[in-house]
This record gives C-alpha cells, sequence and structure tokens, in this order.
C-alpha cells in the first residue's frame, strides 16, 4: 500500500506538462491508488509556468505539494526546476530535460539564462538526488517530437522508487492518448526508460 507519494511537474506552456500530469493520474487510477491533482498555470498558455501537482496514496490529502514535500519533480524545462525549488526537499529525485526553453526576453537580451551547472547546483544545496537527460533529443530520435513530456515519463519509471507499474503506465497511455500519436509516445517513453535506466 502506498503511504504518500508526490510527483511533482514543472514545465512551460506547450510542453505537456498537463498532459503528463493526465497519464499519471490515469495510471494510479488504474492501479486503484488514492490520487489528488492540482495545477497552477502562468499568464500565457504557451511559454508560461505550469505546475502540476500529483499525489498518491492514502496519505496525500489537499491537492497542493506541502512545501518541501516532493518526492519527485519533473522538470519538461530546465530553469523551470529552480522556480519550484520552496516544494523539494533532500528526499527528492529530480528529472531535468537538460534542453532549455528560452524565455522573450533571454531571447531579446534582456536577461540572462542560468546554465544547467547553476540550476543543478541550487537544487544540490537543497539535498536532491539530479538526474539529468535530454528528453527533447529523445523525443526527436524516436519521431516523436512532441513526446518530449512522455521521455521524462519514462526516465521516471527507471527509478527504483517509482510507484506506478508498467503495464498501468502503458494502459494510461493508451486511454488517455490520441490512438494515432500512441506508437510514437510509446518509442519517447522506451527513449527515455533506457537512458535513465539505473
Amino acid at each position: 500500500m502506498v503511504k504518500e507519494h508526490n510527483i511533482l511537474i514543472s514545465s512551460v506552456g506547450g510542453q505537456g506538462g498537463i498532459t503528463l500530469s493526465r497519464v499519471i493520474a490515469n495510471a494510479a487510477m488504474i492501479q486503484g491508488l488514492n490520487i489528488r491533482v492540482g495545477e497552477t498555470l502562468g499568464m500565457a498558455q504557451r511559454g508560461g509556468a505550469v505546475q502540476s501537482h500529483v499525489r498518491l496514496g492514502e496519505d496525500a490529502h489537499g491537492s497542493i505539494i506541502p512545501s518541501g514535500g516532493a518526492d519527485v519533480l519533473l522538470a519538461l524545462e530546465p530553469s523551470e526546476a529552480a522556480r519550484v525549488s520552496k516544494y523539494l526537499g533532500s528526499q527528492t529525485r529530480v528529472i531535468i530535460n537538460t534542453a532549455p526553453t528560452y524565455p522573450i526576453p533571454v531571447m531579446l537580451g534582456q536577461a540572462a539564462y542560468p546554465s544547467l551547472d547553476e540550476i543543478t547546483g541550487a537544487l544540490e544545496a537543497i539535498g536532491c538526488e539530479i538526474f539529468v537527460v535530454d528528453a527533447s533529443r529523445i523525443a526527436r530520435e524516436t519521431e516523436a517530437p512532441r513526446s518530449l513530456n512522455i521521455a521524462v515519463l519514462g526516465a521516471y519509471m527507471a527509478l527504483s522508487e517509482a510507484v506506478l507499474t508498467e503495464d498501468t503506465v502503458k494502459e494510461s497511455l493508451r486511454k488517455t492518448l490520441p490512438a494515432r500519436y500512441l506508437e510514437q509516445n510509446l518509442r519517447a517513453y522506451e527513449g527515455g526508460r533506457q537512458a535513465l535506466a539505473i
């Protein structure tokens, strides 16, 4: 029985963070787990910050993860991992997609984007265990360029403490995603899983 397992997904609009939370939530329901989901959306639908809080287990009450309470952070964009640091603690395992999505001020030269080393250093100072994966590249190489979110899901499933089963995740992918995109998403999932097999 799962007591509590908190998964935080940080992304920018258009990366599929909300879809990823739906896939995880549906897998949890198929598995018979108690599930709570909460989302915060940025002002812009595409490019704005998006956070999805997915709480699994009998002791998961409320839809937002308490400060310092995330067991896993799935960061679809590097700088978004730093944005949600208040939810992280020494127990948090962090999977970061290494490919940045630069905001407009950075592209215009009006702001600086932190390096991956700066981002991971800040998270390591909290005590997080960091795993980096180029999910964007995996998605492209598996001919699923819009499926970096599912590649990150595959990486999460490679971690030893993933509470979901392989069967329920794949069933959720079949039930949640459009059928015409299922095969390419399964390829992205396997690519992410292989990239982080430990």
